[in-house]
């Protein structure tokens, strides 16, 4: 099986993302996508308005239900922080020897994808699919082992769904099926 990876803080996860999920599942020839929990982003540490990983991954969960195809890969938060992207790749293709990983980014962090830890053996090794992101586009791609695909966007933050739940607005319709029920239950993001 092909498997695509797509990483994230998920802070909180987001139609955009299960869109995406879904698509390049059902689309992009990929057998399943694995939505996996980042604790802590390299390229952002310092930020203060990342809830515990345990209600993040607990969101991803009720998130993806029980479609098909789409899973919750939890690995990342036994690893130390702030995890690398190659790490987790290199553990599950170990883990996993029958599948082949590929690791999905957005147009946003291909742009700076040369100060990820060891980009070239992500490159060599796995592979990358890349998706458009609003006001980055990707321009001409000379590395192998890389797809562009044309998945739909949706202009959706999970920085927007946390500013306008603390002011109180409903996101019902932005969020997958329960999510804001348990952001609303647990008072996450000011709700």
């Amino acid at each position: 099986m092909t498997i695509g990876i797509l990483g994230g803080s998920f802070n909180p996860v987001h139609i955009g993302h299960l869109m995406l999920a879904s698509y390049l599942q059902q689309f992009g020839g990929l057998d399943e996508v694995w939505l996996t929990l980042s604790p802590l982003n390299p390229l952002k540490v310092g930020s203060d308005e990342l809830i515990p990983d345990l209600m993040r991954l607990k969101m991803l969960e009720i998130a993806t239900g029980k479609t098909k195809g789409l899973n919750v890969c939890d690995y990342e938060l036994t690893m130390p922080k702030p995890s690398y992207t190659i790490n987790t790749l290199r553990y599950l293709a170990k883990r996993y020897p029958r599948h082949t990983f590929k690791l999905i980014i957005g147009s946003d962090n291909w742009k700076i994808f040369n100060q990820w830890k060891d980009h070239e053996k992500i490159l060599s090794d796995f592979g990358v699919i890349i998706y458009p992101r609003p006001g980055y586009p990707v321009g001409i791609i000379y590395e192998d082992n890389v797809d562009v695909v044309n998945a739909p966007m949706a202009d959706v933050s999970s920085t927007f769904l946390r500013k306008a739940i603390a002011k109180g607005k409903d996101m019902n319709y932005f969020l997958p099926t329960g999510v804001f029920e348990y952001i609303k239950e647990n008072n996450l993001y000011g709700a």
